[in-house]
């Protein structure tokens, strides 16, 4: 999903309301006055914007989203302001979409009012969900928030295990612990029990052969994850040699992933630091003696490392490295 924001406006003042907003806080502006269709708008920005805004009445913004809603975890955020800027209101994706947060920081440009209802916000109580969008972390399974919810509102503490440092003093109702079973895990591999979060901290580093396909290296992809027991979601980046540069297959397994495509140079991966799988007949083939490993680590920085070595299999190979990890116990701005 992009991370633009996109404004539609229906008047001449909302127009100018809505540029105001965009001098703020970026993303673009349409109005129905200028040839812009309110259902064509919606369908095409819904798929691709970060968040949708609507300058206008509440209503019109509802019934344009309903058809479009699918779930939490993917939905844009949508935030309606009135045209004279008094009030800010997030529609949908509260939490994980970000769109209180929209509404806070529009509230914050226009000196309005965030209205928002949620009920963790409204009864002050830990959002799970926000935090998990402010600690960078997906939630491949959404239904279990509402229960981590539920208890907190009725005043029932939960238990949180992460397999990461978290720095500060958990909320008020949650507790941290470092093993057992908890109501919330937040860890890269999976597991069965507790709402999962998942950081997005991993790197992976592949290897192929010339002219695999983008089907192919998916089977591979959702079969190493099965039997590594890793979320999916936990991937942020992917790595490789620069002979890989123009892989049409590659190109398109990682942008339907939405994720980035970092090469490197074979002196480059020689340089990496750490102890690797080394093949005699890579190296024969592009110059040094892993690919996947050594990219990998590379692409995830100072304080990365290593989390799963070389897994080869019908002409892929895949690794995976894990950038320095450190979560707080912040969840909400402003």
């Amino acid at each position: 999903m992009s991370g633009e924001i996109a404004y539609l406006a229906f008047t001449e003042r909302g127009r100018a309301l809505a540029e105001r907003l965009r001098a703020a806080l970026g993303g673009e502006v349409s109005c129905t006055r200028c040839g812009a269709s309110l259902d064509g708008w919606t369908a095409e920005r819904f798929s691709r914007a970060r968040a949708l805004v609507y300058v206008g009445a509440a209503g019109i913004a509802v019934r344009a989203i309903a058809p479009h809603l699918r779930s939490k975890a993917t939905d844009p955020a949508v935030v309606c302001v009135d045209e004279r800027g008094r009030y800010a209101i997030p529609l949908a994706s509260g939490h994980l979409g970000g769109a209180n947060a929209l509404a806070r920081e529009i509230a914050r440009v226009l000196g309005a009012e965030a209205v928002i209802t949620t009920a963790t916000d409204v009864n002050g109580v830990f959002a799970v969900d926000e935090w998990a969008k402010a600690q960078n972390c997906a939630i491949p399974d959404p239904r279990g928030i509402k229960g981590v919810s539920a208890r907190l509102l009725d005043g029932t503490p939960i238990t949180v295990r992460a397999a990461f440092p978290v720095d500060g003093e958990p909320p008020e109702g949650v507790t941290l612990r470092e093993d057992g079973e908890a109501d919330v895990r937040v860890d890269v591999r999976a597991h069965d029990e507790g709402l999962a979060l998942v950081p997005r901290v991993l790197v992976l580093g592949v290897g192929c052969r010339r002219g695999t396909t983008a089907e192919s290296l998916e089977a591979r992809f959702a079969a190493f994850c099965r039997a590594r027991g890793v979320w999916r979601e936990a991937v942020c980046l992917a790595a490789t040699i620069d002979l890989k540069k123009n892989e049409n297959g590659l190109l398109a397994f990682c942008a339907a992933q939405g994720w980035p495509l970092r090469f490197y140079a074979a002196g480059e991966l020689a340089e990496a630091g750490g102890e690797f799988t080394a093949s005699a007949f890579v190296a024969s083939v592009t110059g040094v003696d892993n690919v996947c490993e050594r990219s990998a680590v590379l692409a995830a920085g100072a304080g990365g490392s290593l989390l799963i070595r070389k897994d080869a299999g019908d002409g892929i190979s895949f690794a995976l490295a894990q950038k320095a990890v450190r979560l707080d116990w912040s969840w909400q701005n402003g």
